[in-house]
């Protein structure tokens, strides 16, 4: 589906970003009692999630449960002080801020559901709010999360530090693929902003946070394995995808992604691909000269489901991938792991994989 977000009309988001700002940002503090988890927020047309248990003195709460489609918050543990509020735009890059900031921040991820369509994500008050009391913001950028723009403009902070990934990576925008968590060399510079950035704030963990991002990088050790072992054993095989959702993985591993670019981006972009484009991704499964389709488990509409049937019925194995880390379960290293395991399993072994 497209990147494009269906925010609410300006004027009621500005409304609504305006009457969350006036809110009390009530920052917790360690050591005489613990920090309570954050609530999860309304999803789009799910329940409001559940609060975060009150933890015991000096210790921080467990984060609240996320409503269906809404955010959810991790607890933090620190023996005195206050917590750094963060933000992940998306729960994989959440998730890299709670391991490099540890017992010192509480993150919520406003985009968590792996049920939902991140695209069609709505900005809230309570995202605003997130937002505008968090120290520390990753967002992916290249018109992904478009949305945090509009919340950070309308809540500006001298305070607050912004990791925009595209610009990390220093990347154009026409990079046609946003998708830059599934490329194995993103999220290690992703840890070392974050600890940079931590350590601006509070300089007295510095080496706390350089040894976690430090550590981070390392337990990426298993993953990259498993890209070099499908590399060096089934490099050039053959995949057809619905989107370009795991395309930077699926190149780290050698593959060759028989779908034409025009077809995944219509995809990508919620519009119609060509007829063309249609009857040749049709016959990579028809003619079986692919070994697996992988598609957006997140997003599906007729085409991909007749695409998935076809496959099914030529025996062609199906991957499922996510644009959000599926939880509970999985860190941002585990993740990756089992997309690459399951890919292998197809190749190898004939075997689909359309949920983790």
């Amino acid at each position: 589906m497209g990147i494009a977000l269906r925010l609410r009309p300006a004027a009621v988001m500005l409304l609504a970003i305006a009457a969350a700002l006036l809110a009390t940002a009530v920052l917790a503090f360690g050591g005489a009692s613990g920090t309570i988890g954050a609530t999860g927020t309304a999803g789009t047309t799910g329940a409001t999630g559940t609060a975060g248990a009150l933890a015991p003195a000096g210790q921080g709460g467990t984060g609240g449960t996320g409503g269906t489609g809404g955010t959810s918050g991790t607890g933090a543990t620190v023996t005195g002080g206050p917590v750094i509020q963060a933000v992940g735009a998306e729960n994989q890059y959440a998730n890299v801020i709670a391991q490099v900031g540890g017992g010192y921040v509480h993150t919520t991820a406003l985009l968590s559901n792996p049920n939902t369509d991140p695209h069609t994500f709505e900005a809230s008050a309570a995202v605003a709010r997130q937002v505008g009391q968090a120290r520390i913001v990753v967002q992916n950028g290249l018109g992904y999360d478009s949305f945090m723009n509009s919340i950070e403009a309308a809540s500006p902070s001298a305070s607050r530090m912004v990791i925009d990934v595209q610009q990390l990576l220093k990347l154009p925008d026409t990079t046609a693929n946003p998708h830059l968590w599934y490329a194995p060399g993103t999220m290690p510079k992703v840890a070392d902003a974050i600890a940079r950035d931590l350590s601006t704030i509070e300089p007295q963990h510095s080496a706390y946070f350089m040894k976690n991002a430090e550590e981070f990088t390392s337990s990426l050790g298993a993953w990259n394995a498993a890209l070099n072992a499908f590399t060096n054993t089934y490099k050039h095989a053959k995949v057809a995808s619905t989107e370009p959702v795991a395309d930077y993985l699926l190149q780290a591993a050698g593959a060759d992604n028989m779908t034409p670019w025009s077809f995944q981006a219509a995809i990508m972009n919620g519009t119609d691909p060509s007829p063309q484009d249609v009857a040749t991704e049709k016959a990579l499964l028809a003619d079986r000269e692919v070994s697996v389709l992988v598609y957006n488990e997140q997003v599906t509409d007729p085409l991909t489901d007749s695409l998935i049937a076809l496959a099914d019925d030529e025996n062609i194995p199906v991957v499922g991938v996510y644009e959000t880390m599926p939880e509970p379960g999985y860190d941002y290293q585990s993740w990756m792991l089992a997309e690459t395991s399951a890919l292998q399993r197809a190749v190898a072994d004939h075997i689909s994989a359309e949920r983790l």
